[in-house]
């Protein structure tokens, strides 16, 4: 099958059967996000299923995901409680190395009555080549206490790496502006940028085998990415589509008066929240607003210095 036909779509089919076509590596980053087997009615499939079935089918798709990935590529799977240590066990066998075992706390989990409330999801970062990979680490680095608390001379003024317990990004709720009505699990946005930003670069090809409400899609394309994504329902594969023709309808909108650049505006939005600092904190005060400005060029990667008067106006446009 060329690749023609899946560079920049989201298609409607099985993507064992769709990646099993695929002669030649094509991805460079591969986010899925499967059912964890947990009872979910999704579309056109019932999420519960034996045990032994799961994991064997996990060890498919986790296959042919590996065989469309490029040599120098990364592997993100978001998985629940119940099958993470398979996942490990699994990438293990196929050669994969894990870099991070990651950790996403919710802001706020599912309610039980006789257990403690589940309120994470495990992340496997995992790679091809352990020597050879892409990892952005100015494009996620964010200021250290060092910088933000103690005006510690010895900080890195580059900033600091997040950890691997990431608690910036709320799941996405009903009321969110973010929210698709039409899908019964949304990633967050800036959970998916924090990924695509750290493990690929413009131009690189990110494939999401479960695509569900296109987030994966979404994200790649206004980061500058190509994009693919699978998904076996046809009702979520139109919407997810109509997601994508909506945003490419809105490309080119700022804010802001003295930033310009939609790359720029985005990079503001998702430090500010990198930060867990409100924007209008910031617009507010001097010193903190000097290391925001700081760390967008950070994050930028390019000789381009921002002053403060100019990150406020954009900051404000954003408090609006």
């Amino acid at each position: 099958m060329a690749m023609s036909g899946l560079l920049n779509k989201i298609i409607c089919g099985d993507c064992m059967e769709v990646l099993g076509r695929i002669r030649e590596p094509f991805a460079d980053l591969v986010f899925a996000d499967p059912p964890f087997n947990i009872g979910y009615k999704y579309d056109k499939y019932y999420d519960k299923v034996k045990n032994t079935n799961y994991i064997a089918w996990t060890k498919e798709w986790m296959s042919v995901c590996k065989k469309v990935l490029r040599p120098h590529g990364s592997f993100y799977i978001a998985i629940g409680d119940d099958y993470a240590a398979n996942v490990k066990v699994i990438a293990d066998e196929f050669g994969l190395f894990m870099r991070n075992w990651i950790i996403w706390h919710y802001t706020f989990g599912q309610q039980t009555k006789n257990k403690f409330a589940r309120s994470h999801t495990h992340i496997f970062y995992l790679v091809k080549d352990e020597k050879s990979f892409t990892f952005n680490d100015h494009a996620v680095r964010v200021p250290s206490d060092r910088q933000l608390i103690y005006n510690d001379r010895r900080a890195n003024p580059k900033g600091k790496m997040p950890n691997d317990v990431w608690d910036e990004f709320s799941r996405v709720c009903g009321t969110f502006k973010e929210r698709q009505g039409w899908h019964p699990c949304q990633m967050p946005e800036s959970l998916l940028t924090r990924i695509i930003v750290a493990s690929s670069n413009p131009g690189d090809c990110v494939l999401d085998p479960f695509s569900g409400s296109g987030t994966t899609a979404a994200v790649a394309y206004q980061l500058g990415r190509d994009y693919v994504g699978i998904d076996v329902s046809e009702e979520y594969v139109r919407n997810a589509n109509e997601r994508l023709e909506e945003l490419k309808k809105k490309q080119g909108q700022t804010i802001g008066n003295l930033l310009r650049g939609a790359e720029e505006i985005n990079e503001l939005k998702r430090l500010s929240l990198d930060m867990k600092v409100p924007v209008k904190e910031i617009a507010a005060d001097r010193d903190l607003l000097r290391l925001f400005a700081n760390q967008l060029a950070v994050r930028m990667n390019s000789k381009k210095r921002y002053s403060a008067e100019a990150v406020a106006s954009a900051l404000g446009g954003l408090a609006d």
